[in-house]
Formats: structure tokens, C-alpha cells, sequence
């Protein structure tokens, strides 16, 4: 495989991009469930260890526009108390609030922006959007395994403007899927989960191929 990880490249005084998901579930404002925070925990402390300001970018539901029901605030709180860090927090994930956000930061610290799927163009991998939010950043960061299927903004955008680098978590799952399928030693079984079978459909027929 030839992709980069945290270990080629410096994060010092870097803006870091980090593409996480914290899609988690919710009940009454609180987060039920912190797997999935806990699975990108070390990606966020290795970077911020390293002198990185780590800039998390998430999405959080489906929301039609902006929703305060569907705001990552509580999810950033969330975050902090599984990181036992501070975890900043800025009310957009583009213009103004953003950047007055992200200028404040020393190295080391963290910062949650607001649900990326707020806009619209997120979704479409608007060329405008990407733009704007990779001047945020001088890395991009992806540790969003589950969602780096989808080709939007901040999955897979960022990518073409920003050096891309996979976080522990991607860099982990990417290395377990080439001793999977790369050399596969026979009999081979696979699990796959997923409540959408349409977007496993391609995975399935690789697979077949690989063990046939």
C-alpha cells in the first residue's frame, strides 16, 4: 500500500485537519455511546502531543440546513471528557467563526467546528466549499474510515488541496484490509456489516474475487 501516516510528516505549529466520525448516538443532548469517540482518541492526542492544532471536522445526522438538534457541541463535550483535554468549540465550520477560532490556537490545543453537513455543498463536494475550508488548514488529516466511502467535502475534497495523511485509526483498518486482500491466506470468511447492503455491493463482488 502507499499512503502516508502520521509518522512522515511534522505536526508541529501545523493547522491539522483531522476528518473524524462522531456520528454518535444521542439521547437528551448526552452521547449513549462513545466507541466511536474512543477509536479516534489516539489520533487526537498523538497529533496535539506532537504540537499540532488539531481541527476536528465531523458530521452529525442528516439535517436539512442548520439545526441546533443536530449541533456537534455536546458531541465536543463528549470528546474532551473521553480525551481528558480541553475541546474548544467554534459555532461554524467555514468563514468568520472558524478562522477567529482556529487564530487563537496555540499548539497543542483542540478544536471541534460545527457539523460540516450545515452546508449543503458538503454533501456535493462543492469545489467552493473545499476551498473553503481547506485555508483552514496546512494538513488534512482522515481517520473517518466509516465514512471515507462517501466522496464530500471533508472525506474526500480536502484531499486534492491539502497533503493527506491517514490518521491510526484509517491507517489501522487500510492495513488490515491489504492482509486481508492483498495475500489472503486461505479459507478466507468475511463479515460485513451495514445497514445499507446498495453501498456494500462493490466490496461483495471484490471479495469474490479475491477468494474465488
Amino acid at each position: 500500500m502507499s499512503f502516508k501516516t502520521l509518522d512522515d510528516i511534522e505536526l508541529k505549529g501545523k493547522r491539522v485537519l483531522l476528518r473524524v466520525d462522531l456520528n454518535v448516538p444521542m439521547d437528551n443532548g448526552k452521547v449513549t455511546d462513545l466507541t466511536r469517540i474512543e477509536r479516534v482518541a489516539p489520533t487526537i492526542t498523538e497529533i496535539s502531543d506532537k504540537g499540532g492544532k488539531v481541527i476536528l471536522l465531523a458530521h452529525f445526522g442528516r439535517p436539512k440546513g442548520r439545526d441546533p438538534k443536530e449541533s456537534l457541541k455536546p458531541v465536543a463535550a463528549a470528546v474532551s471528557h473521553v480525551i481528558k483535554r480541553p475541546v474548544a468549540f467554534a459555532d461554524d465550520c467555514i468563514g468568520a467563526a472558524a478562522e477567529k477560532a482556529i487564530a487563537a490556537m496555540k499548539d497543542g490545543d483542540i478544536l471541534c467546528l460545527e457539523n460540516t453537513r450545515f452546508h449543503k455543498e458538503e454533501e456535493k463536494n462543492d469545489p467552493a466549499f473545499v476551498d473553503a475550508l481547506a485555508k483552514l488548514g496546512d494538513i488534512w488529516v482522515n481517520d473517518a474510515f466509516s465514512a471515507a466511502h462517501r466522496a464530500h467535502a471533508s472525506t474526500e475534497g480536502l484531499g486534492h488541496k491539502l497533503p493527506a495523511i491517514a490518521g491510526r485509526t484509517m491507517q489501522a483498518e487500510l492495513e488490515a484490509l491489504d492482509k486481508a486482500l492483498g495475500a489472503p491466506k486461505k479459507p478466507v470468511i468475511a463479515i460485513v456489516g451495514g445497514a445499507k447492503v446498495s453501498t456494500k455491493l462493490d466490496l461483495l463482488e471484490n471479495l469474490v474475487s479475491k477468494v474465488d
